[in-house]
């Protein structure tokens, strides 16, 4: 009788995996071999761009930062500078049935919402009114506008 194909087939996996495994040792060996253990080799810096380097930073152009300096969260809100309190614009869109609008600042340009509460006199589209900018939850509100005389 002949021998079983599966033993030929162990023998051939065997031989494989004691194959890999003299492989990996002698890698190992070579790593070893060739391997420098100098601390200096393995530390890298950052220079002042920001790029990684093996060499040194120069210590005369260290810098020194205050611990002040450093903003680790959101800075806190300033006022921004007030302006004149009063501005003048042009109303460009209002609808009477729903109660709100636009005012163009003649100064700045920019669209600022009005609502009816803060009317003091009734506006139209293209009038021409003086208003206060108060900050709303969504931006700038104009409140206290009148007609501009």
């Amino acid at each position: 009788m002949s021998k079983s194909q599966d033993t030929w087939n162990k023998k051939e996996a065997e031989k494989k995996k004691a194959k890999k495994k003299q492989d990996k040792e002698q890698r190992k060996e070579e790593r070893k071999a060739n391997a420098s253990n100098n601390f200096e080799d393995m530390l890298a810096y950052v220079d002042e761009y920001g790029n990684i380097t093996s060499t040194p930073p120069d210590p005369a152009k260290k810098i020194e930062i205050k611990e002040e300096d450093i903003q680790i969260a959101i800075p806190k809100h300033t006022a921004s500078p007030i302006m004149d309190t009063v501005r003048k614009g042009i109303v460009t869109f209002f609808n009477e049935s729903k109660g709100y609008g636009f005012i163009k600042d003649s100064d700045t340009q920019e669209s600022i919402f009005v609502h009816v509460n803060g009317l003091v006199d009734a506006i139209k589209e293209n009038n021409k009114v003086t208003f206060e900018i108060e900050m709303g939850p969504k931006g700038p509100n104009a409140v206290a506008v009148k007609l501009a005389k």
